[in-house]
């Protein structure tokens, strides 16, 4: 079987660009992404587990200090969150 690709479009077609996923990821994938400057005076140990917030494409919308907030961010914002282990 040849894996398809979706473009955003394809996702919104089936009504999933209102659903996000809520996964751990590590404060220190976070740091390695934002730019320098943006960094300075952050006081966070990049061993420390986060919670991101995906778009249905994979795009990061935000990044939470606590599962729950990262869920009731998302329904807040009118989004449908599940979790991704």
């Amino acid at each position: 079987m040849t894996p398809t690709m979706m473009t955003k479009e394809d996702l919104r077609g089936l009504g999933a660009p209102d659903l996000v996923y809520v996964r751990e990821i590590r404060a220190a994938d976070i740091l390695e992404d934002a730019p320098l400057p943006e960094v300075k005076g952050l006081s966070i140990d990049p061993e420390t587990t986060l919670y991101a917030v995906h778009g249905a494409d994979g795009e990061r919308l935000a990044v939470m200090m606590d599962r729950e907030t990262a869920f009731a961010a998302a329904v807040a914002h009118e989004l449908e969150p599940v979790s991704v282990h």
